[in-house]
């Protein structure tokens, strides 16, 4: 993955990406006092925050990378993954529902979701959500279609 351009966001910018965080999220404290630079790649366009992608844009939503998840640990929009499926889903596998313990209900088909682990609540993998969260506990079938995972590309992406 190259990096074709770095651009310090402006201060009405910065203000309306931490605004659409807090909307989405509700904490935003990663995020506030700290450099945002908005990074455009070969793939994909990035929000480093004091040099590390912790957000990015999919499908012209901004939503947080793995690392991102990790520093912001959201409430929402979390899927929720046995130990068991840990070791596949960081090799990039999709999220099967019946590894699924405990979802965020408000999550519609078509999402984009947050996979983590339920010993430690630690983030695995953005995704999408195949179908609507009250139907992943317990159903068959794909649940979650894996976007991006802990030792992908993206997750090796440095400041350069």
């Amino acid at each position: 993955m190259k990096i074709k351009s770095r651009n310090i966001l402006r201060k009405t910018e910065e203000k309306a990406l931490v605004n659409d965080i807090m909307e989405a999220f509700g904490d935003v404290s990663s995020f506030t006092g700290k450099k945002l630079e908005y990074v455009q790649s070969d793939e994909r366009d990035f929000i480093f925050v004091d040099g590390e992608p912790l957000l990015f844009n999919i499908e012209g939503k901004i939503f947080p990378t793995v690392k991102g998840a990790l520093k912001l640990n959201p409430v929402r929009r979390r899927v929720v993954v046995d130990p068991g499926a840990v070791k596949f889903i960081i090799n990039g596998a999709d999220v099967m529902a019946p590894g699924i313990v405990d979802v965020d209900p408000t999550i519609r088909e078509g999402d984009l979701v947050i996979v983590v682990e339920q010993a430690h609540g630690k983030a695995l993998a953005i995704g999408r959500a195949l179908m609507p969260g009250k139907d992943m506990v317990g159903g068959k079938g794909k649940a979650v279609k894996s976007i991006h995972y802990v030792g992908d590309e993206l997750w090796k992406l440095e400041q350069k």
